[in-house]
């Protein structure tokens, strides 16, 4: 049995009914490609067979310590049935990219069965009158909790289930034969408890003793007047309708557009990056919807931006490695080549605080964290309302995966482009998964139904978005 992290374990602790803490994505499929141009469902079952070694996440389920007295365990489930985690769903006629959107979001809104290993994968056919995408398409929904995988590790498991050309690559067969684990005893679990609970105070030390040098930095850092008022802005975020309680429905929609476009725009603004553009593009769509709404603040939105801060030698690792930095969105400026110029100089500010505490030092506080009282908060936060009462601290995620630049296949099916899915919970209603593959980048997103009941707007608005800062920094 393998211990889950306290980032880990913080997304069981702080799921709801009403926000399930799973992430995942909607792929599209051309199997013109597979032999005989045809993918059957069973292809895709025996694909996910051989490679189920390749990815613990696969048949572990979690063990809960007896009172939570302690973070949770995984276990190797040896009643593991593939089957039950891979399914078939048809869309009736006509099949369109709307349709997609509801079924896709219908099943994001359910949460995952923690008696079993913590994913479904769902295949989706009927696809007939999809833009660009051939009428023989076919869709991959895939869910994972978010104590599992984060955004990075997700990438990788998406590169485990796919091949690189047509033809199905050999798979390495596994060291060793798989055997589930039998089921810990109460007095099992109470005694690891005990064993961890006399080990974490070196532990903490060990983090006090990189904490003082990092509040040293920080001090130094706020001496710059344009660090010291961003710290201050970002302190003061505005209130929109994603910034409240959330209900238990989704609503998902996302654009595709061309890599190079993207690295075009961003080279209009010396120093901006990518993501900045991502961000840009973003910042607009948001002004665009609020301002038809009458609902536009006049600060500037802000997003929660996940990091990747593995290691080289944790570059495979699964479960969690991020730490957060907020970005401005420049909602308040209307010139898109000005609010790409904000953007950048939001990012760069935010990275140097960020870069001053120390991303991995951030997550490793969490470890130390108590599984009773993080579990309380939770319940608390949510049965008192708090998301209506609290400051907002951000007001949407935007979490940039960038993935392999090669096509990928599975079971002979090449993979055209995939949409993100991401959770909600309370206070943070909107979420915006951003995936680059193969010279494509899609820029999703994920929100409640009651605060976001016309997705295809906001969608509308990222294309007037994009195209209008293409055109400006043309």
């Amino acid at each position: 049995m393998e211990q889950l992290s306290g980032q880990d374990a913080s997304f069981l602790y702080f799921e709801t009914p009403a926000a399930p803490m799973h992430i995942g994505s909607v792929a599209l499929y051309d199997q013109s490609s597979a032999p005989g141009g045809r993918v059957r469902f069973r292809d895709l079952v025996d694909n996910v067979r051989k490679r189920l070694h390749l990815a613990r996440c696969f048949r572990r389920r979690v063990v809960e310590v007896p009172l939570q007295l302690d973070h949770p365990y995984w276990l190797e489930d040896r009643h593991f049935d593939l089957e039950y985690h891979v399914r078939h769903i048809a869309l009736p006629p006509p099949g369109d990219w709307r349709q997609l959107c509801r079924q896709a979001a219908r099943l994001h809104s359910h949460p995952l069965d923690r008696s079993h290993p913590l994913w479904e994968m769902t295949v989706i056919s009927g696809l007939k009158n999809i833009e660009g995408v051939p009428e023989t398409a076919f869709a991959l929904l895939l869910k994972v909790h978010h104590a599992a995988i984060d955004g990075a590790s997700g990438a990788a498991l998406t590169e485990v289930i796919h091949d690189e050309s047509p033809k199905p690559s050999q798979v390495p067969l596994p060291d060793r034969i798989w055997v589930g684990q039998p089921e810990p005893s109460a007095p099992e679990l109470m005694a690891r408890t005990f064993g961890n609970n006399v080990l974490q105070p070196f532990r903490f030390a060990e983090v006090l003793s990189r904490t003082v040098p990092a509040m040293q930095r920080v001090s130094a850092s706020l001496r710059n007047a344009d660090l010291a008022g961003h710290a201050a802005s970002r302190m003061n975020v505005p209130r929109t309708r994603f910034n409240a309680s959330v209900t238990a429905h989704r609503v998902m929609d996302g654009r595709c557009y061309a890599l190079e476009a993207m690295r075009r725009i961003k080279r209009a603004v010396d120093g901006a990056t990518i993501n900045d553009a991502v961000l840009t593009v973003i910042g607009g769509a948001l002004r665009r919807y609020l301002q038809a709404r009458d609902e536009l603040p006049d600060r500037s939105l802000s997003a929660m931006a996940p990091i990747n801060v593995r290691s080289a030698d944790e570059s495979a690792a699964e479960g969690n490695r991020v730490a957060a930095m907020t970005a401005s969105l420049g909602t308040e400026i209307d010139d898109p080549l000005q609010r790409l110029a904000a953007v950048r100089d939001g990012t760069r500010q935010s990275k140097a605080l960020t870069d001053a505490i120390g991303a991995r030092l951030m997550t490793d506080y969490s470890r130390f964290i108590p599984a009773q009282l993080a579990s309380l908060a939770a319940r608390l936060y949510t049965s008192y309302g708090m998301a209506e009462r609290a400051l907002p601290a951000f007001n949407c995620v935007v979490s940039n995966v960038p993935g392999p630049q090669q096509p990928l296949y599975m079971s002979g099916a090449k993979l055209l482009r995939t949409h993100g899915l991401g959770p909600l919970f309370d206070g943070m209603g909107l979420i915006f998964p951003v995936f680059s593959h193969d010279g494509g980048i899609t820029l999703s997103f994920t929100s409640c139904r009651e605060m976001l009941p016309d997705p295809e707007r906001l969608a509308e608005a990222l294309d007037e978005s994009f195209h209008a800062l293409e055109s400006a920094t043309a």
